[in-house]
């Protein structure tokens, strides 16, 4: 197994890494919506924190060498399934005619009181 590490992304707040490729299969972890430069969770509402979720994880994407186009899996953890139409429209443009399997759940809590979370398998090509 390869980990996988950015500084373009959110260093990991606990004991996991952002991204282990184990074959041709890449396990990004859950990415919330932090600011890699400050550590902090971005300002403003399900729209702005949806935006950093996806560009940390192409941040994450690139750093492994593949784009959103590798993406197999997605999940979607949300506090508030009213974001859902949001976070759809902006999770669309992101993977542009892609199309992944998803799960999208509702959960009570996210780390450091984000509204979104979204975690992805991706398969890379053979090295």
């Amino acid at each position: 197994m390869d980990i996988v590490h950015t500084d373009l992304a959110p260093r990991a707040i606990g004991p996991y890494s952002q991204a282990v490729r184990a074959g041709n299969l890449l396990f990004l972890s859950g990415q919330i919506p932090l600011d890699p430069a400050t550590g902090d969770l971005v300002p403003g509402g399900i729209r702005e924190q949806t935006t950093r979720v996806l560009e940390n994880l192409r941040a994450v994407l690139a750093a492994a060498g593949v784009d959103a186009s590798a993406i197999a899996k997605a999940t979607i953890f949300l506090t508030d399934l009213a974001d859902f139409a949001t976070v759809n429209e902006l999770y669309g443009s992101f993977l542009g005619d892609h199309r992944p399997a998803r799960s999208t759940v509702q959960v009570a809590a996210l780390p450091r009181g984000a509204r979104i979370e979204l975690e992805v398998i991706a398969v890379c090509s053979d090295r």
